[in-house]
């Protein structure tokens, strides 16, 4: 019987890049999707369903040469709520950080309600984040007031 089996599963470190850690397991592919990843050809190492002492299970993403815009964190805040950002720049962690849950949310998020003036009239759309009693993340929509939740999010 063999004792001394490989139980981890090395991947490359990164000379530049980001990784996004901590995602919740259900959300790493919406990650995924609304970063437009899907069509990035840069090399980009995807881990879903990894053990997390804090969470149970997570997601990882990794992504060679690719620094996101404010836009893109905002987008990564909203499906990804508990999700790090480390970026890194000659294989040497430059900075880490938890996403930040802007206040408001403009331009990136559609609004559910099919009524909405953003959805029948070129106009921005435009978002108050707020938080429920039970402590989840909704956005309330600046002109219709509707208010949706995590799973009513669609990204323009």
């Amino acid at each position: 019987m063999e004792t001394n089996k490989r139980k981890e599963l090395k991947v490359s470190a990164l000379r530049n890049g980001t990784v996004i850690d901590h995602i919740p397991a259900e959300n790493t592919f919406q990650v995924i999707k609304i970063l437009g990843l899907e069509q990035c050809e840069n090399q980009i190492y995807i881990g879903n369903h990894l053990e997390s002492k804090k969470f149970g299970t997570k997601g990882i993403i990794k992504i060679s040469n690719k620094f996101f815009e404010k836009d893109e964190i905002s987008k990564i805040s909203l499906a990804a709520p508990s999700a790090t950002l480390i970026e890194i720049k000659d294989y040497d962690v430059m900075s880490k950080a938890k996403v930040d849950i802007p206040s408001h949310i403009e331009k990136i998020v559609k609004c559910f309600n099919p009524k909405c003036v953003t959805n029948n009239q070129d106009i921005e759309t435009n978002f108050k984040v707020i938080t429920d009693h039970h402590g989840r993340m909704k956005l309330k929509c600046h002109y219709c007031e509707k208010t949706m939740g995590q799973d009513n999010i669609e990204f323009l």
